[in-house]
């Protein structure tokens, strides 16, 4: 019994100093969300000034997809661009293993006569970076414009995103993402939240400090240097980051269209969340890996290093949250109940709540600033639930990174598809590729 008691102590003693000691990362990555957030506020978006074009670029619109029948969606969205016909392509990666699919897109195609490519490959290697590399050879437009299969870009998009790169030196540009399905559900209003976050604050302030980066949809990219620095790079699950920063660290600038929004669906259950952002885990710390020395000793400003290694690197932060909620639990726990004073404990809970919730202001500012706020109670309460195994599988991904370990595509349910293919995904979608 008295060993038992000395384990006991060991624990309550070891995981308290544990806990007090990661109070300090938390907050500060707290802190500076915090910041971010004030500066949210202070924000102003400036009004769309659109320039008059004598010359219309060709460009080529690439949809990437893999068993999805919601690229129907996305293609007849850009049927009806507002730009000459003859300058524009219209490309659909297929690299669907379900035959259902591959011929509604098939039918599609051939309904329109023409305006619409369809291009498969015999495996789908590479994930999504090579099925836009292999889209690439068949491309003709000097800008590729890039749509996941669940983006509703509006007809102006094209006029509007094209206009930086009559500047020579602006080999990306990258629009701000909208969310269509963001009230379908409680997970679909947290998950939204959180891409707003990086949408309306921290985009912004890359882009003011002219490290912008890509998105992997609603992006254009110049191809003459896509082709130049070696295309998307293949195997890697965000080859959006990856190739921006490749593109500025050879002196290219990249564009923040904050006023160019484009329509997206965010996971609308916990388990397809949970997967992005294990995925974008995994890859901003794989692409931060890759050109650490690049951003860390280049030949960028103090605050273009500090903000591009915020952005990979901001997950990170779940790692300490979920240690610090982990061993305050642990170390409650073992305590001696004689020794708890309910309003101390009340009042350490409050503290440490506020000093951990910088994120979660951040949100409720975006959320203020898209004039969503009444869907800040669901996202307070889900930041307590599914914020938590959110964070889990964000470690996850970030433990694999480190480690060296490969992560595969996994398909993300959207609700379009099942307007299209009702069971999809109660028969037919392998969640792993081929």
């Amino acid at each position: 019994m008295i060993e038992l008691e000395i384990v006991k102590f060991f624990i309550h003693d070891t995981s308290l100093f544990l806990f007090n000691f990661l109070v300090i990362p938390v907050a500060i990555f707290s802190i500076f969300f915090y910041i971010f957030g004030i500066i949210g506020i202070a924000q102003r978006n400036g009004k769309y000034k659109e320039k008059k074009m004598s010359k219309f670029p060709k460009v080529t619109i690439q949809i990437p997809t893999f068993n999805e029948p919601i690229a129907i969606r996305c293609a007849e969205q850009c049927l009806i661009m507002d730009y000459p016909k003859d300058k524009y392509e219209i490309i659909i990666g297929d690299d669907s293993s379900k035959k259902e699919v591959s011929d509604m897109l098939d039918s599609f195609a051939k309904k329109h006569n023409g305006r619409i490519k369809i291009v498969r490959r015999s495996t789908n290697a590479g994930f999504k970076a090579g099925n836009v590399n292999n889209m690439l050879r068949y491309s003709t437009g000097d800008i590729i414009v890039i749509f996941d299969s669940d983006f509703t870009p509006t007809n102006d998009f094209l006029r509007r995103v094209v206009q930086p790169f009559s500047d020579r030196k602006v080999a990306c540009v990258q629009a701000k993402w909208s969310y269509i399905n963001m009230n379908q559900s409680p997970t679909a209003k947290f998950a939204g939240t959180v891409l707003m976050v990086y949408h309306n604050i921290l985009a912004k302030l890359n882009n003011a400090a002219g490290v912008s980066l890509l998105f992997g949809s609603g992006e254009a990219v110049r191809k003459d240097v896509l082709v130049k620095l070696g295309g998307w790079q293949e195997g890697s699950v965000t080859e959006d980051v990856e190739f921006s920063v490749r593109a500025l660290t050879k002196g290219y600038k990249t564009v923040y269209l904050h006023d160019l929004q484009v329509g997206s669906e965010v996971p609308y259950n916990i388990r397809s969340l949970r997967t992005q952002q294990r995925r974008w885990a995994y890859g901003n710390m794989k692409a931060f890996m890759e050109h650490k020395r690049s951003i860390l000793f280049g030949k960028f400003s103090f605050m273009q290093k500090a903000l591009m290694s915020f952005t990979m690197l901001g997950y990170i932060s779940s790692f300490f949250l979920v240690a610090f909620m982990f061993f305050g639990a642990v170390s409650f726990m073992t305590g001696n109940p004689s020794d708890i004073n309910v309003m101390r404990l009340l009042t350490d809970v409050l503290i440490n709540f506020i000093l951990a919730s910088g994120f979660t202001f951040a949100g409720i500012v975006s959320l203020w600033k898209e004039n969503k706020l009444s869907h800040a109670i669901v996202v307070f309460f889900s930041a307590l639930t599914i914020g938590i195994l959110v964070s889990l599988s964000v470690c996850n991904g970030i433990i694999k990174a480190l480690r060296g370990k490969p992560m595969y595509w996994i398909v993300i349910r959207k609700k379009g598809n099942n307007e299209f293919l009702p069971d999809l995904y109660g028969l037919h979608i392998p969640l792993k590729p081929r």
